[in-house]
């Protein structure tokens, strides 16, 4: 598992943390975790946080098609802007349900922006959350 933060020792509004995992939903943990703590910067309330927390886990489980797959790796990136966390997420997966499929109206409903994409090397979900850095 490697994680690095660019925008230099203190995490700053522009900043992006990168985790990579196993492709493995035992590793999933890491990822929310992680979300929890990036989006408590932006003084997320409880709510909005267990959303982002619960979208980030339903994109991986897409991902990862709830099944491991050995040697590949699982990739967040976490980039924090003003009033927004956008969350990109790629994995294994080398298709993805329909869009009228009932997972993607839950992440809609939880983060508000969804986008995705595949390639010859996987799948990957953006999820942006606007809001966060209440004055």
């Amino acid at each position: 598992m490697t994680m690095t933060a660019t925008g230099g020792e203190s995490m700053t509004l522009s900043d992006t943390v990168d985790l990579r995992v196993p492709a493995d939903p035992a590793y999933l943990a890491v990822l929310r975790t992680a979300t929890a703590g990036l989006a408590a910067r932006l003084d997320l309330t409880l709510d909005e946080i267990e959303d982002l927390r619960i979208a980030v886990d339903e994109a991986c489980a897409l991902l990862l098609e709830h099944t491991s797959h050995l040697g590949e790796e699982l990739h967040a990136s976490f980039t924090i802007h003003p009033q927004a966390l956008d969350v990109l997420v790629k994995g294994p997966a080398r298709t993805l349900p329909e869009s009228n499929h009932f997972a993607w109206s839950v992440l809609e409903a939880l983060v508000g922006q969804v986008e995705t994409g595949t390639s010859d090397h996987g799948s990957w979900i953006r999820l942006t959350h606007v809001g966060g850095r209440r004055t």
